[in-house]
């Protein structure tokens, strides 16, 4: 486990504090994103999607990576901000969810209801714009406990208080495998379409993405204490090596058929 105590941004914290019933040193020492790298997401906690439905978390794994999301949909200001990021990301990437990858957000607040989620759920893919995108996006409530038990895997460490009504809570997100293993961290309320296409792409096994994509996962290295994707100079000179052989074995064997072609109309004339 990796403790990220200090991933509480700057905006959550000036909101944290303001609520007058949660002292400022029990928010900066328990609201936070500690890291489970390889925890498994239980499958069969329960919930409602944005139509009411009952649903189970399993119902949206299984086929691609996902990319989880803890907010609440009547958050003043933060969780609203992690959505943005989340959309403006999303835009970003060659790949679209529906299609290469799974969206699940999910609120905190055992309060809200399915229709809350519905409204936000029209709001962003209203922003996100791409075909087949409302089969692969999905708004979730629930009760306290399946919330509870969500949050306590994925390391997502949050309070309420109960003067405002309002929730403490820090800024990220989390890519998970199809088979629901948590496998990466992002934090703060911008994400680089760079590095969640990385991750994407290594939580899936190879099966989302191109060939270019998995020899970029050769040049760079996942740093869990920033949660960001940076080049790994060493396995960059070994993957030019490996090109500049591969560029030069492909010369090679154009220059031998062609060689050959001319030894075969030589012979022909003979």
């Amino acid at each position: 486990m990796i403790r990220r105590a200090g991933m509480l941004c700057v905006a959550a914290f000036g909101a944290a504090v303001a609520c007058a019933g949660i002292p400022i040193q029990t928010v900066y020492d328990s609201v936070r994103i500690d890291q489970h790298p390889g925890a498994q997401i239980p499958l069969d906690l329960r919930f409602r999607d944005e139509g009411g439905n009952a649903v189970t978390l399993g119902e949206f794994f299984g086929a691609r990576p996902v990319v989880l999301s803890l907010v609440y949909y009547r958050c003043p200001m933060l969780c609203t901000e992690v959505l943005n990021g989340m959309v403006e990301c999303f835009r970003g990437l060659p790949f679209s969810a529906g299609k290469e990858f799974t969206v699940v957000t999910v609120s905190i607040d055992p309060r809200e209801t399915p229709q809350m989620a519905e409204e936000k759920k029209e709001s962003y893919l209203a922003a996100y714009g791409r075909d087949g995108a409302a089969g692969g996006w999905h708004f979730l409530t629930g009760d306290a406990r399946n919330i509870a038990a969500l949050a306590r895997v994925a390391g997502f460490r949050y309070l309420y208080d109960s003067t405002s009504g309002q929730f403490a809570h820090a800024a990220g997100i989390m890519v998970a495998t199809p088979e629901g293993k948590l496998s990466r961290y992002f934090y703060g309320i911008e994400y680089e379409p760079k590095d969640l296409r990385l991750a994407l792409v290594e939580a899936s096994h190879g099966n989302v993405g191109s060939i270019v994509d998995r020899v970029l996962l050769l040049c760079y290295h996942y740093d869990p204490m920033t949660g960001k994707y940076g080049p790994v100079i060493a396995n960059i000179f070994r993957a030019a090596g490996a090109l500049t052989i591969l560029v030069i074995a492909g010369g090679i064997l154009v220059l031998l058929r062609r060689e050959r072609r001319r030894s075969l109309r030589g012979a022909e004339r003979a």
